[in-house]
């Protein structure tokens, strides 16, 4: 895979920004590595307590499911204006004010002390949250030179990943004996740690950002590009299945035939590890294949493990889920990078929160209409949910790159 812009030797060597092993290279993904596990941590830390919240507020499983919600519904609406503030302010000083509010109000959401004002919180702390993931790939571009860049975003990523595996396995663990809240309180706690450490760590940007256009002409830009909306369009419906299938899963092997306890439940999410990998490990694939090619590979993957949690035999459904996850996580990473290549000059700070609003837009949407499809048709509904979305980026794509003169095409136009 080549670099944006074409760059080669000569002006790799003049560019600002840190080359992959320097010393402000490792300074910058272990900062964004940190803040990644931060906001995630946070971000998905109910998922695995939700069967305790809906029994403690007397909710059902569709209602629970905006303890999640309702911050990736913060996250997609703080996505814009916190892109659209790092233009003015620079990318470091907008993700530190958005992590130090983050932590604050994570601190605090646990112990809220009805439902409507848990919601209230989360929503609030999604908000805040979404000033790294608005921020987070614009800034790593403007730090790390265009042929570092890809690893910098995997790292990032498997970042998020171990963030969310953390975040849903300690609040589950803690959860079962000293209650849900607690568990979401020791996740907050350790959140703060990786925040502190993401404000000592974090270097300042090698390019300072460019004058944006103003919002009207940078959204037009890039609703104009067919290659960019179609990665937020996936975003939307690979995200969205991937939320829905972990929420409604939990409740599923907490039934017959499984039978699992809230902690035994919450391991799976161990297949995250698989993710965190695959973030990282694809990108030496795009070398040989075309990055499109290697996306709709994964989307294949993602189907194939999602029918194994189908079988009533715990292995098969570990094993999908990792498939699953993995996949996922990989077809992310790819999108990922690709958004800021396609990006029009013009509109390209708005690219990537564009991607973001989509990825949290499809959390929150789709999250919940697994819940309506789980009270349809079971783990079954929600998988035929699942499906369909899947199926559907994969389609989009196919059909961008058939309109681009085909894979290798449209990805050599990025």
């Amino acid at each position: 895979m080549t670099a944006a812009g074409g760059h080669d030797a000569a002006s790799e060597a003049r560019d600002p920004r840190a080359a992959a092993g320097s010393r402000r290279y490792r300074r910058a993904l272990i900062a964004l590595f940190c803040a990644g596990l931060a906001t995630f941590a946070q971000m998905y830390s109910p998922q695995g307590l939700l069967p305790a919240i809906a029994t403690e507020f007397g909710i059902g499983a569709g209602a629970s499911s905006w303890a999640v919600g309702a911050t990736t519904i913060g996250v997609a609406l703080g996505v814009l204006p916190w892109a659209r503030l790092s233009d003015r302010i620079g990318r470091v000083r907008a993700m530190r004010v958005a992590m130090s509010a983050a932590m604050l109000v994570g601190l605090a959401a646990p112990f809220a002390p009805g439902f409507e004002l848990f919601i209230a919180a989360r929503l609030l702390e999604g908000i805040a949250l979404a000033g790294l993931p608005a921020v987070a790939v614009t800034a790593i571009a403007e730090t790390v030179r265009p042929f570092a860049l890809g690893g910098a975003v995997g790292t990032y990523i498997a970042g998020t990943t171990i963030g969310g595996l953390a975040g849903r396995i300690i609040a589950a663990e803690v959860g079962e004996p000293f209650g849900w809240r607690w568990g979401m309180a020791a996740v907050a706690m350790l959140a703060a740690v990786a925040v502190l450490v993401f404000l000592v760590r974090i270097p300042p940007t090698a390019m300072a950002p460019a004058v944006p256009p103003s919002l009207v002409a940078a959204l037009s830009a890039n609703l104009r590009s067919p290659g960019v909306m179609v990665l937020v369009a996936q975003a939307f419906l690979l995200m969205g299945g991937f939320v829905a299938a972990y929420n409604y899963l939990a409740f599923r092997l907490q039934h017959d035939p499984f039978e699992l306890s809230l902690a035994q439940t919450s391991w799976i999410f161990l297949a995250y590890l698989a993710g965190a990998a695959a973030s990282r490990w694809v990108w030496p694939a795009t070398r040989r294949i075309p990055p499109t090619a290697v996306l709709l590979g994964c989307i294949g993957i993602m189907l194939g493990g999602i029918a194994l949690t189908l079988l009533a035999w715990l292995p098969a459904v570990i094993l999908g889920l990792v498939l699953f996850t993995g996949a996922f996580f990989a077809a992310h990473s790819i999108a990922s990078g690709l958004v800021e290549r396609r990006a029009r000059p013009d509109g390209r700070s708005l690219a990537p929160p564009l991607y973001t609003l989509g990825y949290y837009a499809g959390s929150s949407v789709l999250g919940w209409l697994g819940g309506v499809a789980f009270g349809w048709g079971g783990w079954i509904g929600t998988v035929l949910m699942v499906v369909g979305s899947a199926v559907a980026a994969g389609l989009l794509a196919w059909a961008y790159a058939r309109s681009a003169g085909g894979i290798a095409a449209a990805d050599s136009r990025s």
